[in-house]
């Protein structure tokens, strides 16, 4: 009979990996000089466990943005499913707006290389996430043809330019009427 303990083993690695990024993306989006061993103790694991799975600090913040952002990114399908694709893509915008404003915690944390290489490795899966939704739009014609999902993310910045205000909240509003009527059929 196979000895079933290594894969108990990394299941329970997995597991700790996940916590770990869970708590460390609240501890550092609220403050981004947060020290790994008290994200360590507030996740419930060691030291090494967290200096095992990320071993540096860059490591760890990379790691929680980019976790962060593939969990957005899964959630452009059922937004679809639930919403024309013309209002998933303004809600999965919105979603993306506050990830972005509440992650501007851990861009404090990060140097501009990283930053710039935290925002590189979000940009494929935000890029599939647009895309998917406006392929969605082609289809049910709702959405013209032909437009480029690189052009609406960069419209789309503007959302997380504005003010975090009533008046910015209003703004954002307009804007996302703005562009989705841009880009309706």
């Amino acid at each position: 009979m196979p000895d079933e303990r290594p894969a108990a083993r990394r299941a329970d690695a997995q597991q700790n990996r996940t916590k770990l990024l869970e708590v460390a993306a609240g501890m550092l989006a609220a403050d981004g000089e947060t020290s790994l061993n008290a994200i360590a103790k507030a996740a419930g694991v060691g030291p090494g466990t967290l200096y095992r799975h990320f071993p540096t600090r860059e490591a760890l913040i990379l790691a929680v943005y980019q976790h962060d952002v593939l969990g957005l990114v899964d959630e452009a399908p059922r937004l679809l499913e639930e919403h024309p694709p013309l209002d998933a893509l303004a809600a999965w915008y919105r979603k993306l707006t506050a990830h972005i404003r509440l992650k501007h915690g851990l861009g404090d944390a990060l140097t501009a290389t990283e930053k710039a290489h935290a925002t590189e490795k979000s940009y494929g899966p935000v890029i599939a996430a647009t895309t998917l939704i406006l392929d969605a739009g082609v289809a049910d014609g709702t959405i013209r043809a032909g437009v480029d999902p690189d052009d609406v993310l960069l419209l789309m910045s503007a959302l997380w330019r504005t003010p975090q205000t009533a008046d910015g909240q209003a703004q954002i509003d307009r804007l996302l009427a703005t562009i989705t009527r841009s880009i309706a059929a």
